[in-house]
């Protein structure tokens, strides 16, 4: 549609834009304290196409919701994106969340501290025995840096996870101490 109907592709994404902005802003009002904003096939547009035919609309979102509700986080978060990583930088959203895919330590050097960033665990490490998902968490949170950082997967959780992984990873998710540097064996690694 791009190509043979781009007119109309405008008019259904601005269209869309505007709903999506005027529902966030509800959310707010009704309590949300943080917003995620999700562009799940983003990541399978070149860096050209995204900007012409996700960015702006994204851009129109994030202006709405901050005119309206002023003070509330709004977190980017695009399924294989690291290719965009600088450019949704720009759309002036609070934190970009880092799918698996994408290196912490990398993700981190590439957008700077001045943004926080959310992920970025594998999900399939939730398969893993108990130690390697330990290990994996502190590893993201310590390449991550000291501020600014969401915890999370740097995707959901895939089919079949074991319930006791999922329980794992929130109970070394809650045992962390942030004022403090993380202690674990893999520090030298991410550095």
């Amino acid at each position: 549609m791009c190509h043979t109907a781009p007119h109309v592709l405008r008019a259904l994404l601005a269209h869309l834009a505007k709903a999506i902005a005027d529902y966030a802003v509800y959310q707010v009002e009704s309590g949300a304290h943080c917003i995620q904003i999700f562009d799940s096939w983003g990541g399978q547009l070149s860096p050209a196409m995204w900007e012409i035919w996700s960015k702006p609309y994204i851009k129109e979102i994030v202006s709405t919701v901050k005119s309206k509700c002023p003070g509330t986080p709004l977190v980017l978060y695009i399924n294989g994106n690291g290719g965009l990583l600088e450019r949704m930088k720009d759309t002036g959203v609070d934190v970009i969340g880092l799918d698996w895919t994408v290196d912490m330590a990398d993700g981190r050097k590439r957008l700077g501290h001045e943004i926080s960033v959310q992920g970025n665990v594998d999900p399939a490490y939730l398969f893993l025995p108990l130690p390697a998902i330990t290990d994996e968490i502190h590893r993201v949170v310590n390449c991550a840096g000291p501020r600014g950082h969401i915890l999370n997967l740097g995707h959901g959780v895939l089919v079949g996870t074991p319930e006791e992984a999922v329980a794992h990873f929130f109970d070394v998710t809650k045992s962390l101490n942030f004022a403090a540097p993380v202690q674990d064996h893999l520090v030298a690694a991410a550095t």
